[in-house]
């Protein structure tokens, strides 16, 4: 059985081994909710279990799809290097499962029938980062739908399935695909941003028209120095594969390939607001993942600094205000707190 067909006896698609590697990392990093039932020890530990364990089977097939139309919650997703797709409702329910053709026939019949509005007026997409899935950005989205009078979407890719360069395509196919949405804004995490500055190297001049602003949250835009170190242990560079693999081993190219948005733009950057940062890997203040010098770029309109870890950005209450604020106005505003005398709190 080969790597792209990996299938269950009732057709169902088996997640790369890789993935769920990087899914339970990412599963058992973040902070799982309390059990809804309360009546015991033994009922609060079997809940918890089934809510991690569909917390990974989710996270490790968010790492095996990536989307290519949203409308909502509505979508059609992909199966990068393949012919498979799927048509997702809002709950992530599978609607229809088969060919890229059927399932656009699928998707369109369900807009035809008025199960699907459409999309129009001001727009904000929201792009995870790598080895996570669309779950990560829902609290950024869940803020946003409330401040700001905007449609909220989300867009995942199979970060460890494909390269930046297909990731790229995928949000070009998305975007394409949003007609009726005249203004549309664009909030990124971490490699989303690596893949939004390479989708606007190469986006037809329509679509760029009616990019609005862009947000970017510890973004690597310099490269990582944290990559480069995993490209130094052989073990470690020979498992990263898809977008991973480009920021390990192939970032010059990657460089090369990526636009300075030619939108007003701001950037976020977690810190401590001193020379230690977060992370004892790394030189100088960081998010405990991305340095902060890697995170700027020439022509920002704003920039500004937060006690805040990498993983924990989306939630953050401050950076959730800052990014509403810069989307409405082009402007992060003042922080909620100085980054060097709240940097213990988080």
């Amino acid at each position: 059985m080969t790597a792209d067909a990996r299938r269950t006896a009732d057709g169902r698609w088996l997640p790369h081994p890789r993935a769920v590697i990087l899914a339970a990392f990412f599963a058992l990093a973040a902070p799982a909710g309390a059990p809804a039932d309360e009546s015991g020890i033994e009922a609060e530990s079997a809940v918890a279990a089934d809510h991690w364990s569909e917390r990974l089977r989710r996270a490790a097939e968010a790492m095996e799809w990536s989307d290519e139309l949203v409308r909502h919650e509505w979508r059609i997703q992909r199966r990068p290097g393949s012919d498979a797709a799927r048509v997702l409702d809002p709950a992530d329910r599978v609607v229809l499962a088969g060919s890229a053709a059927a399932c656009r026939e699928k998707f369109d019949s369900l807009a035809a029938a008025g199960k699907i509005p459409p999309v129009a007026g001001p727009t904000v997409i929201l792009l995870h980062g790598l080895g996570e899935g669309r779950g990560s950005m829902r609290p950024l989205a869940a803020y946003l739908r409330e401040h700001n009078d905007a449609t909220v979407l989300t867009f995942g890719y199979a970060s460890p399935r494909a390269g930046v360069d297909e990731h790229a395509r995928a949000l070009g196919s998305v975007i394409a695909g949003l007609d009726g949405a005249d203004r549309i804004s664009l909030v990124g995490h971490s490699l989303g941003n690596i893949v939004v500055r390479r989708w606007m190297a190469e986006a037809p001049a329509a679509d760029l028209d009616r990019i609005e602003r862009m947000v970017m949250l510890g973004a690597p835009n310099q490269g990582s120095d944290l990559a480069r170190r995993v490209s130094q242990v052989w073990l470690l560079s020979k498992l990263s594969t898809g977008a991973a693999r480009d920021l390990v081993l192939d970032w010059p190219r990657i460089a090369r390939n990526l636009a300075v948005p030619p939108c007003p733009f701001g950037i976020i950057a977690g810190g401590t607001g001193d020379a230690e940062g977060y992370s004892p890997m790394l030189e100088g203040d960081d998010d405990s993942v991305v340095r902060v010098d890697e995170t700027r770029l020439d022509g920002s309109d704003d920039f500004l600094l937060l006690p805040v870890r990498h993983a924990f950005m989306m939630r953050d209450p401050a950076v959730q205000e800052a990014t509403a604020s810069f989307l409405k106005g082009g402007r992060f505003g003042a922080p909620a707190a100085d980054p060097t005398a709240a940097a213990g709190e988080r």
